[in-house]
């Protein structure tokens, strides 16, 4: 490569092959961390809408068994929260049916269903959160390695010159330094990423654990006056 051509095409383009790979492997992951971040953004979004739009009918003043009847008919389009909230409804009147009437009994099982459904929700608000973390884990070792191979490859080279001079050292140096550059280019939004998506996750969970508990106590009080079925709150 000519010691005056040193834009970062030319650098690329004159790299050697293991080190091109290897830019082309941190390109590839840095557009598919892009997209996961994309994705969980918009995601994120929504959940948080869906949710606060059931909990705002939640608390308006609807019996359970119309918020119930709904969820259950919105099934696929629901949020999260109302997920939760029809598991532990579905799983009360299964209860019911079998003549159980024990408060402890129904309240145990509905509180179950709801873990059960949170655990659930919670595996799929997490999915590709994994794949951020390993990606702004791993990104800068495998630019560096790149680094080291493209070094080890322009040093080998020098090895036949009578007379080695910065203008033919540097070419060669800076084509290995670009490898680690790209990796740093995929590694760092994917830390912002994390760390942020990690945060918003933690409240989501936060919020729908404090719901899981309200609606029990909601469960306890009604079950409590009125052993027949719990028709408000």
């Amino acid at each position: 490569m000519n010691s005056q051509d040193m834009s970062i095409l030319s650098l690329v383009l004159n790299a050697s092959w293991v080190v091109q790979l290897v830019m082309l492997l941190l390109l590839a992951v840095s557009v598919a961390s892009w997209a996961a971040i994309f994705r969980k953004l918009f995601a994120l979004k929504r959940v948080k809408a869906l949710n606060e739009d059931f909990e705002r009918d939640f608390w308006s003043g609807t019996s359970l068994n119309d918020l119930y009847a709904s969820a259950t008919h919105n099934a696929k389009s629901a949020g999260p929260m109302e997920r939760i909230f029809a598991s532990g409804m579905r799983e009360y009147q299964k209860l019911r049916e079998r003549r159980i009437s024990d408060p402890g009994t129904l309240l145990d099982g509905a509180r179950r269903a709801m873990r059960a459904s949170f655990q659930r929700e919670m595996d799929v608000i997490e999915s590709s959160l994994s794949f951020l973390g390993s990606v702004a884990s791993v990104s800068p070792y495998v630019g560096l390695f790149g680094t080291v191979w493209g070094i080890m490859h322009a040093f080998t080279g020098f090895a036949g010159m009578e007379q080695v001079t910065l203008a033919t050292v540097a070419p060669g140096i800076a084509e290995a330094l670009v490898a680690t550059a790209i990796g740093l280019f995929a590694a760092i939004p994917a830390v912002i990423a994390y760390n942020r998506f990690a945060r918003d996750i933690d409240r989501v969970a936060t919020h729908q654990e404090t719901f899981i508990e309200e609606f029990s106590n909601i469960l306890q009080r009604n079950l409590g006056a009125h052993p027949a079925s719990p028709s408000g709150h």
